[in-house]
């Protein structure tokens, strides 16, 4: 008589096991927050907004004096940027019932949430500021072909390439623009990324520079090309079917700056700070079922010197066009 077996048709025991750690979304980093190279560190009071006050320099004196006459005494001069106070914030309620049978600890996973959240929106309104800077070139500048010269014209050669980083860079120092760390700082999407270490041209793209210090690499950078940090992140600016020819050609701005082109304010009353807070919301249902978890920022982000911040806009050869 052949053997009968024990399996899992007749037994109840073996049951589907469960991974305790709780995995997340695909998240991305975050750069722009940390450009904010302006904040208040001497505010005389709180307030709406934050006033920061630019001094003028007086003209160079380049005329000889006279020997008997006075020197003629001018005017000094300056001028203010004001970033407005606005809060912001996000929530969520977690049930009794959820926390209850959840086989992990939720309170960890809604701290975790909810604290990437803060992040990712703080570097987003940060992102969304920069992009909105007014001098911008389009490919027309760096190119000899008479298109590209809005962003409703740019079609997918209009690439980015070795002379939009030279236009940018000469821009900026030609504004008396201070690099950040000694280096002027592009965040570029990888569609553009693509192109820009692509190209054969003279001059092109060339190894990275070799740190001596791996602590000065930013996360996502690719390399240090004409006195720029490259670095490359999705959450580059992309105007989606904003461009010509065909008219479902995608743009992307590429965000070349350097000291002082964005400018961080924050409140300084109940707890608040350069950092959003968590916090636990009150439980008001009568049975205490209902609790709440949040963060809140009260402040915002500001242009300090557009004359330190360039956008240039393009098309990508791998992008939807």
């Amino acid at each position: 008589m052949p053997d009968v077996f024990t399996g899992i048709a007749a037994s109840s025991f073996d049951q589907t096991a469960y991974d305790l750690r709780a995995f997340y979304a695909l998240r991305p980093e975050l750069y722009f927050d940390p450009v904010a190279t302006v904040k208040p560190t001497a505010q005389s009071f709180n307030g709406a907004g934050v006033i920061f006050t630019i001094q003028s320099d007086l003209a160079a004196a380049t005329t000889p004096l006279s020997e008997s006459s006075d020197v003629s005494a001018v005017a000094m001069s300056d001028t203010q940027v004001t970033v407005n106070l606005a809060e912001y914030g996000n929530a969520v309620i977690t049930t009794g019932l959820l926390r209850g049978t959840s086989f992990v600890n939720f309170d960890p996973v809604v701290a975790n949430v909810l604290g990437f959240n803060a992040g990712l929106s703080l570097d987003t309104i940060a992102r969304n500021v920069l992009q909105a800077g007014t001098n911008v070139n389009y490919p027309k500048d760096w190119r000899s072909a008479a298109n590209g010269t809005n962003r409703a014209t740019i079609i997918p050669t209009d690439v980015l390439n070795a002379a939009a980083f030279r236009l940018s860079v000469a821009r900026l120092r030609a504004a008396f623009v201070q690099p950040i760390n000694g280096y002027y700082v592009a965040f570029i999407h990888p569609d553009v990324s693509v192109d820009l270490r692509s190209e054969t041209s003279g001059g092109n793209w060339r190894d990275p520079h070799a740190y001596s210090d791996p602590a000065d690499i930013w996360n996502g950078e690719v390399g240090v090309f004409e006195a720029v940090r490259v670095i490359e992140t999705p959450r580059a600016p992309l105007f989606a079917d904003a461009g010509s020819s065909p008219a479902t050609t995608d743009v992307y701005a590429s965000l070349f700056l350097g000291q002082e082109a964005l400018a961080k304010a924050h409140s300084l009353s109940d707890g608040n700070g350069n950092l959003p807070t968590i916090i636990p919301g009150p439980v008001t249902d009568h049975l205490r079922r209902f609790v709440p978890m949040g963060w809140y920022f009260l402040g915002n982000y500001g242009i300090f010197r557009q004359a330190a911040l360039r956008r240039v806009e393009c098309a990508s050869s791998i992008g939807a066009n």
